[in-house]
């Protein structure tokens, strides 16, 4: 087995919100809105992320990511021959996912190991913007069936 080939790899999605945390008493600790930040600020934040990246490519845990605008709408089926229903554009965006990244990693705890360290991505004043990340395995593929 080659170094970058893992016996027990599982995928996992980190997904970054707006919202802040998983409830309203558990925010981002520097959680002004990016739209307020300066470009230096958003320059540092950026190239944290694809450090990151470059970093976890390098041992082969790196899969994707990438970011989102916060513009967006929710949209449903509305019967055979009628127009899909929407419901935006989204008037707030405390409750869109601003970005996501796919890793490749042999167990749940580095998962959280490496959400933990991303979490630290610089936000205003240079300061860690220590945000919440939201942190969910993929699920595996059902075994096949062999008759």
């Amino acid at each position: 087995m080659g170094p970058n080939e893992k016996e027990n790899v599982v995928k996992y999605l980190l997904l970054k919100h707006y919202r802040g945390g998983p409830n309203p008493t558990t925010p981002t600790v520097n959680c002004k809105p990016m739209d307020q930040w300066t470009p230096q600020e958003v320059d540092a934040h950026i190239q944290y992320m694809r450090d990151f990246a470059g970093r976890l490519e390098q041992t082969g845990e790196f899969v994707d990511g990438q970011a989102l605008a916060p513009e967006g709408a929710w949209v449903r089926h509305d019967g055979e021959g009628r127009p899909p229903v929407t419901d935006g554009p989204f008037v707030e965006t405390k409750d869109l996912i601003a970005g996501w990244m796919i890793i490749d990693v042999e167990s749940w705890e580095r998962a959280v190991e490496l959400a933990g360290e991303l979490s630290a991505a610089p936000g205003p004043g240079g300061e860690p913007i220590n945000e919440w990340l939201e942190v969910r395995p993929f699920l595996a593929e059902p075994p096949a069936v062999v008759e």
